[in-house]
């Protein structure tokens, strides 16, 4: 079961109430939800490539923790972030593995 999203109300409700709206009923709420299409693991690894390739940091953090949290491992991150850094740039591969030791980081005994 896919938990509610409510990050644009909370953080957009007031100024932008129709964006929090689409944000949390309709791309969270019918498309992240479409769980039998594609999986929770799947649909964050495809976002977590999309953000990367438009260089948005400031929505990495929170994709990468989700992505986490959807049971993307430490090994899958790195390979992708790997496969990546060809198609969209060295410098844009770095900054995401920046951030992706932030969340992977405690996680020195994944995979052994």
């Amino acid at each position: 079961m896919v938990k509610k999203q409510t990050a644009g109300h909370d953080r957009l409700g007031e100024f932008a109430p129709q964006f929090a709206d689409l944000n949390d009923d309709v791309l969270f709420g019918e498309v992240w939800s479409r769980e039998d299409e594609l999986s929770a693991h799947d649909r964050s690894m495809i976002t977590i490539a999309a953000i990367i390739a438009m260089d948005a940091t400031e929505q990495m953090d929170a994709h990468l923790t989700l992505g986490k949290a959807n049971g993307i491992t430490k090994e899958e991150i790195a390979a992708e972030i790997t496969h990546l850094a060809f198609y969209v740039g060295w410098p844009k591969a770095w900054s995401a593995f920046n951030r992706a030791k932030k969340v992977w980081g405690d996680d020195e005994t994944a995979g052994k």
